[in-house]
């Protein structure tokens, strides 16, 4: 039995030598495959990482340990009067809108679509509540843009049948109304002022701190110029402590721009306390025209 096995397990001398051989070429083989594969993967990790990915945004996402490196810079976002059915791209990038945001705007309108009023711009894809409420108040929406319908006369009825409520019986030439105090229901009363340019009188007064002149009327689009004699500046005006007030506070009002805003904080954090607008007078930021309108708004 011992010599029928050793006689099938026999491998002459010469087989036995090409055996190894063949072995030692495949672990080679193997050894060469493992070595290159890791590489391989590796390559194709690099590559990867330097694989954009399309999102919604039409931003391109760059990979994690890309980002350590390749960080992109956001431009501060910036608040200013706007008309969303006039502005163009780069007002609207300006005020921190995505470009493919801008790319709907310009779609719809390009289809006939139009704002008609501010929160119509609410509908606007990807748009969030905070993002809204920021812009909300930097919305104009042009005379031209408005319902055809607001320029049609109210009903002529008798006085006596009249509801006051939707029929204000308008100042006489001689009469004056408070800018500052008087409510949308007074308001009214102004000739040529309706329920828009009412809400617009208020929202703006409360956005100032309060009217300091009666021509800051004309900071609403389209106002009416006629019906400016009836008002006169009563009530005291909201002022802000431009030494205790943070960048976002600052930038808040409609006077003061992010780097004017900035250019405050720098020269608090430099030269201390700010004693009087002309401390900014040499600050390229800031006109002589600028300075004018803000200071009835300063306490110091």
């Amino acid at each position: 039995m011992g010599d029928w096995l050793k006689r099938l397990f026999y491998i002459r001398k010469s087989d036995r030598t090409t055996l190894i051989a063949l072995l030692l070429v495949a672990a080679g083989i193997l050894i060469l495959i493992r070595v290159t594969g890791g590489q391989t993967d590796e390559t194709a990790s690099g590559f990867l990482d330097t694989v954009t990915v399309s999102s919604p945004d039409s931003f391109n996402y760059k990979h994690p340990r890309q980002q350590e490196y390749y960080a992109q810079t956001q431009q501060q976002p910036e608040l200013f009067p706007f008309d969303p059915n006039t502005a163009d791209s780069t007002q609207l990038l300006r005020l921190g809108l995505r470009p493919w945001q801008v790319r709907n705007i310009y779609k719809y309108r390009a289809a006939g679509g139009i704002y008609h009023k501010p929160m119509d711009f609410a509908r606007l894809y990807g748009l969030t509540v905070g993002e809204y409420r920021r812009l909300e108040p930097f919305i104009r929406i042009g005379r031209d843009y408005q319902p055809a319908a607001s320029l049609a006369e109210p009903q002529r009825v008798p006085q006596s049948s009249r509801d006051s409520l939707r029929y204000p019986v308008k100042l006489k030439p001689t009469e004056t109304i408070g800018l500052n105090t008087a409510d949308t229901s007074q308001l009214r009363r102004v000739p040529g002022i309706g329920t828009y340019y009412a809400a617009e009188i208020v929202r703006y007064g409360k956005w100032l701190g309060g009217y300091a002149n009666v021509d800051q009327l004309d900071e609403i689009d389209g106002f009416p110029q006629e019906a400016k004699r009836y008002f006169v500046i009563d009530g005291n005006l909201k002022k802000m402590a431009i030494n205790k007030l943070t960048l976002q506070q600052l930038r808040h009002h409609p006077y003061i721009n992010f780097h004017q805003a900035k250019a405050i904080m720098d020269y608090r954090r430099l030269r201390g306390a700010i004693r009087s607008l002309s401390d900014l007078s040499l600050s390229p930021d800031f006109s002589p025209e600028d300075i004018q309108r803000l200071e009835p708004y300063i306490e110091y």
